[in-house]
């Protein structure tokens, strides 16, 4: 027989935990099931990983430090579940019945079982010099030629970083530009950059073979797809293997008592929206409302120089029939940037004409993700243009970039 619980999740990454903790502080009993590492990919072979590459100079510096990252916030991850109302189980997460996960019952469940890598169709997948992300993380020597297929986040990211450690970087692209989700100008001047730091770029290419690239690993960097279980279909919502699980505003599905939050749903696929998606599904099972805008989204990327954005890119608003104002503001205009040796960079700032609110932000350069999570909290709270000009900045400091496109 079953024991039941408040609450079970499936999945112990960002959202997964973010749920158990908020869960377990509004006192519900919860049981989450991870048949993984606690953290999941963001926290193990994902984003902390690689950012411990970023801010690495070397190859085996970046090696060593990752050996330390990784089980010290795996540690603190084990430590949010270790609350008394929530019971972790070290094994997969598997539907018996709409009610049930394995030998649990609950009302309510919370799917977060995260991404994996999306396959491409090509000859030759099974040669020993093609690895993902993960595979890449854990190679101990330096490749002297590295043939990076997919210019996306993961990507330019690795492109950038394996650069910088010595190896000579291709990268090949089916589109005709990088980061699609960036702004089309920004990430051009992106991607000019990099290619005069020594990284060859091959746009608008297909590859049909493996076994025409010429490196010594290949890492496949198409993206990521929803990771659903077979099991899902014991427990009767609707998905689909490619876009991942059906919600609602609220993460539900289409069962009641059910719902999905992070990347197996598909809709926004970052760590920070797991964790703000974990948030609202327990909002939504107490009853609580709340103001948390899914429709502003930051993102960044971090190469060096790093990109980030929030709202849509410049394409996008005249796709879209948006009248907007675009005013621009460069790194090398700005004190600190000249300071710190990183004059390069370009932020745009998108504004309606008619009463002077922000629409979106997109921008490469130093620090880029931190002046764009100041434009984020400001158009979470539809501030003006106006209004941005009126507000102190500390000089010198980069976030002076911001300010100056505003008063432009």
């Amino acid at each position: 027989m079953s024991e039941k619980t408040d609450l079970i999740i499936i999945g112990a990454g960002p959202g997964g935990y973010r749920a158990a903790e908020y869960a377990a502080k509004q006192g519900l009993k919860v049981v989450i099931f991870e048949g993984d590492n606690v953290g999941g990919t963001c926290l193990n072979v994902g984003c902390i990983p690689t950012k411990t590459y970023v801010h690495s100079s070397t190859f085996a510096e970046a090696r060593e430090r990752m050996a330390q990252v990784v089980p010290q916030l795996r540690a603190g991850v084990e430590g949010i579940l270790s609350h008394p109302n929530i019971t972790l189980v070290r094994e997969k997460g598997v539907f018996v019945d709409a009610n049930t996960v394995g030998d649990y019952t609950a009302k309510n469940i919370i799917i977060a079982t995260g991404s994996e890598t999306k396959q491409i169709p090509v000859s030759g997948l099974d040669d020993p010099r093609v690895v993902d992300s993960t595979g890449l993380l854990n190679l101990d020597t330096l490749p002297k030629r590295l043939c990076i297929i997919g210019a996306g986040v993961i990507g330019m990211e690795f492109a950038s970083v394996f650069s910088r450690f010595g190896s000579e970087v291709t990268v090949i692209e089916f589109l005709k530009e990088c980061l699609p989700a960036l702004d089309s100008d920004i990430a051009k001047r992106l991607r000019k950059y990099l290619e005069k730091r020594g990284i060859t770029f091959k746009m608008k290419t297909a590859v049909e073979n493996i076994a025409d690239i010429d490196a010594d690993i290949i890492l496949i960097a198409t993206g990521r797809k929803p990771r659903v279980q077979a099991d899902f279909a014991n427990a009767g919502f609707e998905y689909d293997e490619r876009k991942g699980i059906t919600v609602d505003e609220n993460y539900a599905t289409t069962v009641k008592g059910i719902y999905a939050i992070g990347d197996v749903n598909g809709r926004q696929m970052l760590a920070h929206a797991a964790e703000m998606q974990a948030v609202r599904a327990i909002n939504h099972i107490l009853g609580k409302s709340d103001g948390i805008r899914f429709d502003i989204m930051p993102a960044a990327i971090f190469t060096s120089p790093e990109a980030a954005c929030v709202g849509p890119t410049e394409d996008q608003l005249k796709a879209q029939g948006i009248d907007f104002v675009c005013k621009k503001s460069f790194w090398r205009a700005n004190g600190k940037a000249l300071a710190m040796n990183e004059s390069e960079g370009l932020l745009k700032l998108f504004v309606a004409p008619s009463d002077g609110k922000i629409l979106g932000c997109h921008a490469y350069g130093a620090h880029a993700a931190d002046i764009i999570q100041e434009v984020s909290v400001l158009m979470c709270k539809d501030t003006t243009i106006h209004e941005l000009a009126d507000m102190v900045h500390i000089h010198p400091t980069l976030s002076e970039i911001l300010k100056n496109a505003a008063e432009s």
